[in-house]
C-alpha cells in the first residue's frame, strides 16, 4: 500500500493491485472478475461496475492481437478514493499505440471516462482507464 496526499492535506492510503496473466483471451474472465471485485470495493454501482468490466475487456481486445506470443498481459489497478485507475499492458510486435479515432476507442472513453495510451521503449503498449464513482445523490 502506498500513500497520497488528499486535497485537505491529509494523507490517504492508496491500494495497488497487479494481475499478470498469459496474453491470451482465454484468461480474460479472471481479469473481468478482478475488475468487478475491486470496483465493488469502492462502492461503484452495478452499472458502473459493468461499464468498467466491459472497458477493461475492450482494452484487452485492442492489445491482444499484437501481443508477442508467450508473453504476459499485466493489469495494474489503483484504488484512489472515488476512482479506480486501470492500466493494461502487453509487449507487442509493432509497438504502436491504438488509434484514438476508432469505434473501440470511443467505446472505451464512453465506458471509462478517462482513457490514455502510451508505448514504452521496449514496445510494450499500455492503455490506461480511470473510472470515477458517480456522486452520491443524497
Amino acid at each position: 500500500m502506498t500513500e497520497q496526499t488528499a486535497p485537505s492535506g491529509a494523507v490517504e492510503p492508496k491500494d495497488v493491485v497487479e494481475v499478470r496473466l498469459p496474453a491470451a483471451s482465454a484468461y480474460l474472465s479472471v481479469l473481468r472478475t478482478a475488475t468487478a471485485g475491486l470496483a465493488a470495493r469502492l462502492d461503484f454501482t452495478l452499472d458502473e461496475i459493468e461499464d468498467l468490466r466491459i472497458a477493461v475487456d475492450e482494452a484487452c481486445a485492442m492489445l491482444l492481437p499484437t501481443a508477442i506470443p508467450g508473453t504476459s498481459l499485466t493489469c495494474t489497478f489503483e484504488l484512489q478514493g472515488d476512482a479506480l485507475s486501470v492500466a493494461v499492458s502487453v509487449p507487442t510486435t509493432d509497438g504502436v499505440e491504438p488509434s484514438r479515432t476508432t469505434f473501440a476507442w470511443t467505446v472505451l472513453t464512453a465506458l471509462a471516462g478517462e482513457v490514455d495510451s502510451r508505448v514504452s521503449g521496449d514496445g510494450t503498449v499500455t492503455i490506461e482507464l480511470i473510472k470515477r464513482r458517480a456522486a452520491d445523490p443524497s
